[in-house]
This record gives structure tokens, C-alpha cells and sequence, in this order.
């Protein structure tokens, strides 16, 4: 529910629809509160070749969950900057400390929590998105 949310509205296309070389500076990427989380869209776009890309960057509240558990024909990495998420890959529990990186292919449930007393920020990077 959040992602779609997220990405709405990006100026990440070149004129022909391709992403062209930029830098996305983190205190300039516009905050979206979704209840006690907080989301930064950083982009939705195609590369030269077509594949479609999104990225984005959350900070998730203590005990909360984006969103269920769910899937997705698109691949997805998950990567953790600060805190501590619980990874559920097909009903399989993982914990997930800073610098993890959460790769979930295509078709596979999944979903995440945070389990700990303070946020959790990660970035996810959708590859192949409809979207794109």
C-alpha cells in the first residue's frame, strides 16, 4: 500500500523517459507519513534498456510492518541502514541487523517488521516494476 504511495509524482525521467545521471540528496526528497512510518520516493523509472526501476527509502516505526505479507511478480532487494527487521521469506523468520541486504525474487511471499524499540530505515529497490 505504501510503495505505490511512495513513488507518485517522481522527476526522476529524462525527456525521452529514460533516467538520465543525477544525484537524489536525501534532505531534498519529500517526506510521505503513512501513521507512525515514514517514506522518501526516491524514483520510478526505466534504465536505457528498458528495465523498469524503483527505489525508495522508509523509516519504519517499532512494531510495525509496511504493509502483509505479500508477492509480486517484479524482484525486489531490501537493504537495512539502522535497526533491526524481522524478514519472513516464505514463512522462514530471519533477523535482519544494519548493513543486510534482503533479496526476494519473483513470486516468493514475504514481508518485514520491525521488532525493535526504535525506527528501522532501509532502502528497497524494486527491479523489473511494472511500473518502471
Amino acid at each position: 500500500m505504501l510503495l505505490p504511495a511512495l513513488a507518485a509524482g517522481l522527476p526522476a525521467r529524462a525527456a525521452e523517459g529514460r533516467l538520465k545521471a543525477t544525484v537524489f540528496k536525501y534532505e531534498d526528497l519529500p517526506v510521505k507519513v503513512n501513521g507512525q512510518n515514514k517514506g522518501r520516493a526516491v524514483l520510478d523509472t526505466a534504465t536505457h534498456t528498458g528495465f523498469g526501476v524503483e527505489v525508495h527509502i522508509t523509516e519504519l516505526a517499532p512494531g510495525q510492518s509496511p504493509h502483509p505479507p505479500h508477492h509480486h511478480v517484479h524482484e525486489e532487494m531490501m537493504m537495512l541502514q539502522r535497526g533491526t527487521l524481522e524478514a519472513n521469506l516464505a514463512g522462514k523468520l530471519t533477523t535482519m541487523t544494519p548493513g543486510s541486504v534482503l533479496f526476494v525474487e519473483s513470486g516468493i511471499e514475504h514481508g518485514i517488521r520491525n521488532p525493535g524499540t526504535e525506527p528501522c530505515q532501509y532502502f528497497v529497490i524494486a527491479l523489473g516494476n511494472p511500473k518502471g
